[in-house]
């Protein structure tokens, strides 16, 4: 699937991941991905999936209540779901990675600062902004101040997410006709990394 106009389709899987999430509203629901395995659509609702269960934990853990062992718990969850975040996001870049492999570069071909699966990354997390901020503006036991403000944040929401939408398609059409090229980049993360964490390397005294 070559795409120009991928994003309504993002758009769509990334809002029906959050809605399903939010029948049950719980981080440790069953996942189930409605999805064939060998899609791209697969590997966008698993990602949307990842950010949303993430927004909840970082919710959770910000309860100035909460019991310090807890919140230890909620960190390691936290720090494994951004691993599953950027592992994601590079299963994504390589599967437009092989998209695109037969394109030859223009000779003027540039290269874009961010990758196509990191753009997506954005829009999945903005989806979720427009999904909460709404909740936000139309909640009756808030102040009609309160929802007026959000209000306005969500039209902003919404706009930034119509141009984040058209520079997306916009870079995936370059990519196509080869004005632009891409590579994918690991992200190398070193904290969970026991070879290279130092706290969890060197020997403990």
């Amino acid at each position: 699937m070559i795409m120009d106009s991928l994003t309504p389709l993002a758009v769509q899987i990334f809002t029906a991941s959050v809605a399903k999430y939010h029948e049950l509203d719980r981080v440790d629901q069953p996942f189930e991905n409605p999805y064939d395995s060998n899609t791209l659509e697969h590997l966008l609702y698993r990602k949307n999936w990842i950010d949303t269960v993430q927004w909840h934990y970082e919710d959770l853990i910000r309860d100035p209540e909460i019991e310090p062992v807890a919140g230890m718990s909620l960190k390691r969850k936290i720090d494994a779901s951004n691993q599953d975040r950027t592992d994601m996001v590079e299963y994504i870049d390589s599967y437009f990675l092989q998209q695109y492999q037969s394109v030859s570069p223009q000779q003027e071909a540039t290269f874009n600062t961010e990758s196509p699966a990191w753009a997506l990354d954005r829009l999945s997390i903005l989806v979720l902004k427009i999904y909460h901020m709404r909740e936000e503006a139309t909640r009756e036991s808030a102040s009609a101040e309160h929802r007026q403000q959000c209000q306005t944040k969500l039209d902003v929401l919404l706009s930034q997410q119509a141009d984040l939408c058209t520079a997306i398609d916009q870079l995936l059409a370059d990519l196509a006709s080869g004005a632009k090229y891409m590579k994918v980049y690991k992200q190398m993360k070193m904290y969970n990394d026991e070879a290279l964490n130092p706290v969890l390397y060197q020997p403990k005294s």
